[in-house]
């Protein structure tokens, strides 16, 4: 699984619009806050207001808004605007997928991550992102994740 560059820069120029206390916030201060250039930042915000998760209005008040409350996106759907479906197998769907022996079970191994990613990415929404308050099964995965990644690297 890779995370894009733009979905990571959408998630945290969401998170900047979940935080701000003004009815909108310049692209110009999330680029700056987040370090991501600005005409590269206009293009994920065009992405993120096609798929209705931001709205943006013009002039010297103007900027961008959460479309809705913060605790009703998921991260999940950010992923999607940005990137498309979870876990794609070359633009087929899953479940009519088949390979002949011996790797005839190879789309359930996908289903099962695209199933894992839904189960982080869907239940972790951008206001539980930036009040820090991760669900447990979250929580409990990233625990398992550093504990297991130290053990291999010896720290």
């Amino acid at each position: 699984m890779r995370i894009s560059e733009r979905v990571d820069n959408a998630v945290r120029a969401m998170a900047e619009l979940a935080v701000v206390d003004a009815p909108s916030l310049k692209a110009e201060v999330i680029s700056r806050n987040q370090g991501i250039s600005l005409k590269y930042l206009l293009d994920i915000m065009r992405d993120l207001k096609r798929a209705e998760l931001v709205r943006s209005k013009r002039g010297p008040d103007g900027g961008y808004a959460l479309s809705r409350p913060a605790d009703e996106i998921s991260l999940a759907d950010i992923f999607r605007a940005i990137d498309g479906p979870l876990a794609d197998v070359h633009d087929e769907s899953l479940r009519g997928l088949e390979y002949p022996a011996p790797a005839e079970s190879l789309p359930r191994v996908w289903m099962a991550i695209r199933g894992s990613l839904r189960s982080v990415l869907e239940t972790v929404t951008v206001a539980a992102l930036v009040e820090g308050r991760l669900p447990p099964e979250v929580a409990d995965l990233a625990a398992t994740y550093e504990a297991t990644t130290d053990e291999r690297h010896g720290a």
